[in-house]
């Protein structure tokens, strides 16, 4: 995860001042010991009331002073750690926003929640974590050993010999841990993934009476990433007994070595009680770094997953801003042998591409039908035009250039979709249209909606165009949502509309109003009306008929019905 350290150098300050302040409250940490040497050599030994509470108070000073410094270095870290994952996940989801349609495909929805949300968290606890005790528990457990070599050299080397066994067995459990942990995030992103799909398609399953299929198919994976985490946190979560086993041993060791140099007046009571509180310190202070460790495992796992989001190139390559001034009114689209597979290379098997040699052109203010089957790839062809996908094979030409010479702005300026999934926001109705254009008046959005047969939909609230839509549209029926999509479409006044089945949730009577409206409108946009209905393209100007990829077939509704047999039979399955 080393390319995303970068991303903490605006906060270097605090990244220094947060280690810096536990260092000053380590320093403190250390010298207690040796006050309460004191106090138990001179004070109680000698029998000094007045200096053993001069000696407490200095130790609740001591105290005081130390909690103003952890606090001070929680305040700093948490500052850094919280700042460093903000420009993270801003610049992940940014590149998320950059990735083709095939890149998000790949990677999967659940993968990318999964990078920016507990992935996320998990990097911000290691940073976290890292800045207060890297430098703090190494320096206390250093300095613990050179305190102990200052108080008696021959008792330190139990202090030294601890330190080595201890290292050892973190550091096995930390190699094994780190690609185990890689694996439970990879189960996690499988479990997720499962969970989106069964609450997304929840109607469905309930329709088919699925819902015991999924229940156990969810409880598979579910129980693989349960028996793998549970592995995990079995290996690593012999770290802590392991370790307070070894301190133990080195404090029984000391406690009797000490004892026998307190019996020969080499030490004093006192010096035993300080090597003492100096293992303990010891003791503590690798228990939090061990579980410092755990967590940086984690973190770092976590954080690589995170980078290699970033480290994928965007297949497509956006264009410059090239304002075409060409005559556009023979043709403003053409296919030229337009061939297209998803799996970005074209096969010698044309079943396998999702397009084969698609070649037609439209003209300015037309009105194109796009009709076939279910995969025939009528959704496939319309997403070439606002290049949400690229040709593997031949041309896209709008307004006389190539569609990869354009940039993304200008190009989705000229064309409004309506997918076939509607998506709407949370947020009021007038939000959710003015997408289309965020200069429009209200008078602008009120005219759209109401080419789009959606003036009932605002007039049946009592907010109007003020009323809140839950994400997703919850609160509103598939018909009305696809109107009201429509219309954000519409208030940009495209050149270019495509309508990808759209209209798939309004009734006959409402559809043909719609196309009535749209047919009408001013600035006459060349439009697409991808359908499953005949009724809904019969009056086009050209009809596309596609089936397993290829164009079978292209005119006005009456030619073809004389020659394309594909477009007979559809047509004659929903009249005859």
């Amino acid at each position: 995860m080393k390319k995303l350290l970068i991303y903490i150098r605006e906060y270097t300050m605090e990244s220094i001042l947060g280690p810096l302040f536990k260092l000053f409250e380590a320093c403190l940490d250390l010298v207690v010991p040796l006050v309460m040497a004191y106090i138990i050599d001179k004070g109680i030994g000698g029998n000094d009331k007045s200096l053993i509470i001069r000696l407490c108070l200095v130790l609740v000073g001591l105290g005081f002073v130390g909690l103003t410094f952890s606090i001070t270095a929680q305040f700093f870290a948490a500052k850094a750690s919280v700042g460093f994952i903000k420009q993270v996940k801003h610049t992940v989801f940014s590149h998320i926003q950059k990735l083709s349609f095939s890149d998000i495909d790949r990677l999967g929805k659940a993968t990318l929640i999964t990078r920016l949300t507990s992935d996320m968290n998990q990097i911000q606890t290691g940073v976290n974590l890292t800045l207060r005790l890297f430098l703090r528990s190494p320096f206390i457990v250093i300095g613990a050993v050179v305190m102990a070599f200052r108080i008696d050299p021959q008792i330190a080397f139990i202090f030294v010999v601890t330190i080595i066994v201890l290292s050892i067995v973190v550091f096995s459990v930390m190699l094994w841990c780190i690609p185990k942990y890689k694996e439970v995030q990879t189960a996690l992103d499988e479990v997720l993934g499962k969970t989106r799909e069964n609450l997304t398609g929840v109607r469905v399953i309930r329709a088919f009476c699925k819902e015991n299929e999924e229940i156990e198919d969810f409880e598979k994976s579910n129980s693989f990433l349960t028996d793998l985490s549970k592995k995990v946190g079995m290996f690593s979560s012999l770290m802590n007994p392991l370790t307070y086993v070894i301190i133990n041993i080195g404090i029984a060791v000391l406690i009797y070595k000490g004892a026998v140099r307190v019996d020969a007046g080499i030490l004093t009571q006192g010096e035993i009680v300080a090597l003492y509180n100096y293992m303990a310190q010891i003791l503590v202070e690798l228990v939090k770094f061990v579980n410092m460790f755990i967590n940086l495992t984690r973190s770092v796992a976590c954080g690589n997953r995170v980078q290699s989001i970033l480290e994928i190139e965007p297949d497509m390559k956006e264009g410059k801003n090239i304002y075409s001034n060409k005559n556009v009114e023979e043709a403003i689209i053409e296919f030229k042998n337009v061939s297209l597979n998803y799996n970005g290379k074209i096969s010698s098997n044309k079943e396998e591409n999702a397009l084969n040699d698609i070649t037609f052109s439209v003209k300015k203010g037309e009105t194109i039908g796009v009709i076939g089957g279910t995969g025939s790839g009528k959704t496939s062809l319309i997403s070439l035009i606002p290049r949400f996908y690229d040709a593997n094979k031949g041309e896209v030409i709008v307004k006389g250039r190539n569609v990869v010479e354009y940039s993304f702005k200008e190009l989705r300026q000229t064309v409004a979709v309506v997918l076939q999934k509607t998506s709407l926001f949370k947020g009021s109705i007038r939000d959710n249209i003015k997408w289309g254009n965020e200069e429009a008046t209200d008078e602008e959005v009120m005219g759209a909606i109401r080419i789009a047969q959606a003036e009932d939909v605002v007039n049946s609230k009592t907010e109007r165009l003020d009323f809140i839509i839950e994400q997703e549209g919850r609160n509103l029926s598939g018909g009305q949502k696809q109107r009201l999509s429509i219309a954000r479409a519409l208030v940009s006044k495209p050149e270019i509309l495509i309508l990808d089945d759209s209209s798939s949730a309004l009734d006959y009577a409402t559809d043909l109003a719609l196309r009535k409206r749209v047919s009408e409108l001013d600035y006459k946009p060349t439009v697409f009306i991808v359908s499953q209905r005949t009724a809904s393209i019969m009056q086009a100007d050209k009809i596309v008929v596609m089936d397993e990829g290829e164009m079978v077939g292209i005119g006005r509704h009456e030619e073809l019905l004389d020659s394309c047999e594909v477009y007979r039979e559809i047509y004659n399955s929903q009249y005859k």
